[in-house]
C-alpha cells in the first residue's frame, strides 16, 4: 500500500509539475527574447535624434558605442557608407531605406532590427541594431534549471509525505491483520491497540469487541456443557444402582465397569469445561494471560505442556474396550499394532476420542456380526490409524465428513478424527476397502523427538518437547 501510494503521488505531482513547467519555460524564453528586441530597437531609437543633428561618422561611431558596447549598432548613411559591421540582408536594407519602415525580424543568426531616418534634403538613413541568438537566449536555461529543482524538490516531498502517511496506515493494518491471525490460531487473549486513520481505529475498537465478546460466549458455552453433563449424573447414578442390584449375575461385572468407565468420562467433561477456555484446535487448555508467562503466553512459542502420547498404546486399550461389545454382538475383530514408536502431538483423550468416533461408527452403522479391523501402522514421517469394516461403505466419503449432512448421521464422528489429523498436520482418507466395506485412513504426523535439557554442569535434565525449526 505504501508503494501505491507513493506512486499516486509521483504521478499525480509530476503531470501537475510538468503542466506548470512547459507553458512557464515557454513563457520565461519568450519574455527573454522580446525584452531583447525591445532593448535592441531602444538603442536604434535613442540614435536617431542624433543622426538628425549630424552625420559626422566620427561622433556617430562615438554615439553608437555609448550606446551599444558590443559594437552591434550600425549606421547606413544616404552616401551608401556603413559604419560599422553590417549583418543586415542587401534587400531587406533597401526595403527599409526606400519604404521608410521600422523593420524587425528574424535573420540567420540572430535578430534584425532596421529605423530608417529622413535627414534634411529627404535623405534617408537607416540604424541597424543585430542582436544574436545567444542574446535572445541568455538567462533561459539557467531560470529552466531553477524550476526544474524546484518541480524535483515538489514531487519528492509529496512522494516522501504520501510515504509517511501511507506508512501509518500500513502499520494499522498489519498489526490489525497480524491479531486477526492470532485470534483465529486460537489465543483468545490477543487485542489490538487502535491506531491510524479513524477508520482504522474504529476497525480496531471493533475487533477488540468482537474478541471480548467471543471469549464471553465461548465461556457459557462452556458452562452450559457442563451443566447439562452435570444433568446426565441423574440416569447415571440410577444405573449404578441397577448394576449394583444385579450383583452376582454374570452381566454385573461388565455393566458395572462399563458405567464406571461413563462416569470417569462425565467428569472429564465437566472438569474440562469448568477449566479456563480452550484455545487448542483440539481443545487443549491454555492458561489465562495473569498466570502465564513466557512465549506460550503469546501463542508464539513452544512450551513443555504440548500434549504427546503413544498412539498405538491408546488404540489397544480402546480396541479392547469395544472388544468387549463386539463379542456380545458376534462381530469379528482383529487389530493389528506395529511395534515401534507411535509418538504424536495429541493428548490420549484426543487419540482415544478418534478411536471411539471410528469404532462407534462401525456399531452403529453395520449390522450385528460385520466383522470390522483396527490396525496402526508407522511410515518414516506419520502414524496411520486404519479403521476398516465388511459393512455397506459409505457411498458419499465427502459428504461424510460434513457435519449433520449425512442421512442418519450427524457427521461428528468424522469430523473429529479429520480435525485430530489436521492438527498434527496429517489427513484423513475414506475408501472402500478389502473387506467390502468402509476403509477409513487417519494419518497423524510424528511427534518431534524430545530433547534432554542440560544442567549448568551439563548434567542431563528431564526430557522436554520442543518442536524442530522448519
Amino acid at each position: 500500500m505504501r508503494r501505491s501510494l507513493a506512486g499516486v503521488a509521483l504521478a499525480v505531482t509530476s503531470m501537475v509539475a510538468l503542466s506548470f513547467l512547459i507553458p512557464l519555460g515557454a513563457l520565461v524564453m519568450s519574455l527573454v527574447k522580446e525584452q531583447s528586441v525591445t532593448a535592441a530597437e531602444q538603442r536604434a531609437a535613442a540614435l536617431a535624434p542624433v543622426l538628425t543633428l549630424t552625420t559626422d561618422p566620427s561622433a556617430l561611431r562615438e554615439s553608437a558605442a555609448g550606446l551599444d558596447a558590443a559594437d552591434h549598432l550600425v549606421v547606413h548613411l544616404p552616401d551608401a557608407q556603413s559604419l560599422g559591421d553590417s549583418q543586415a540582408p542587401v534587400k531587406l536594407l533597401e526595403r527599409a531605406q526606400q519604404g521608410r519602415e521600422s523593420i524587425s525580424q528574424k535573420t540567420p543568426g540572430g535578430w534584425i532590427c532596421l529605423q530608417p531616418v529622413v535627414l534634411p534634403g529627404d535623405r534617408v538613413a537607416v540604424i541597424e541594431n543585430f542582436v544574436p541568438d545567444e542574446e535572445l537566449t541568455r538567462g533561459v536555461k539557467a531560470s529552466w534549471a531553477v524550476m526544474l529543482l524546484l518541480a524535483v524538490g515538489l514531487v519528492g516531498g509529496s512522494v516522501l509525505v504520501a510515504d509517511r502517511l501511507g506508512a501509518k496506515v500500513v502499520r494499522s493494518s498489519k498489526k490489525l491483520a497480524e491479531a486477526s491471525r492470532t485470534l483465529g490460531q486460537g489465543n483468545l487473549d490477543t487485542r489490538v491497540e487502535p491506531m491510524g486513520p479513524k477508520e482504522l481505529r474504529d476497525a480496531g475498537v471493533a475487533f477488540n469487541a468482537m474478541a471480548h465478546r467471543m471469549t464471553e460466549l465461548l465461556a457459557i458455552e462452556r458452562e452450559l456443557v457442563a451443566d447439562l453433563s452435570h444433568r446426565l449424573r441423574t440416569p447415571l447414578t440410577a444405573l449404578h444402582l441397577a448394576s449394583e442390584r444385579m450383583a452376582g449375575t454374570p452381566e454385573s461385572a461388565r455393566v458395572e465397569e462399563a458405567v464406571h468407565a461413563l462416569e470417569s468420562e462425565l467428569q472429564a467433561i465437566i472438569t474440562a469445561a469448568r477449566t479456563p477456555l480452550a484455545v487448542g484446535p483440539m481443545g487443549h487448555g491454555m492458561r489465562s494471560a495473569e498466570t502465564n508467562t513466557g512465549p506460550q503466553a503469546t501463542g508464539t512459542g513452544p512450551s513443555s505442556e504440548c500434549p504427546r502420547c503413544e498412539a498405538a498404546d491408546v488404540v489397544r486399550r480402546r480396541t479392547a474396550f469395544w472388544a468387549v461389545l463386539a463379542e456380545q454382538q458376534n462381530r469379528p475383530c482383529s487389530l493389528d499394532l506395529t511395534q515401534e514408536p507411535t509418538a504424536v502431538s495429541l493428548s490420549d483423550d484426543d487419540i482415544a476420542a478418534v478411536v471411539d468416533a471410528l469404532i462407534g461408527n462401525v456399531f452403529s452403522h453395520t449390522p450385528p456380526g460385520t466383522a470390522f479391523g483396527v490396525r496402526v501402522a508407522r511410515t518414516a514421517q506419520a502414524v496411520e490409524l486404519v479403521v476398516e469394516d465388511s459393512g455397506p461403505g459409505i457411498p458419499e466419503p465427502d459428504r461424510a465428513l460434513s457435519r449433520g449432512s449425512s442421512t442418519g448421521s450427524s457427521g461428528l464422528g468424522l469430523d473429529i478424527a479429520r480435525r485430530a489429523a489436521a492438527v498434527t498436520g496429517g489427513t484423513m482418507r475414506i475408501a472402500q476397502g478389502p473387506r467390502g466395506g468402509a476403509h477409513i485412513t487417519v494419518v497423524f504426523a510424528l511427534a518431534p523427538p524430545l530433547r534432554p535439557e542440560r544442567g549448568p554442569r551439563g548434567s542431563r535434565r528431564r526430557a522436554r518437547w520442543w518442536p524442530r525449526k522448519r
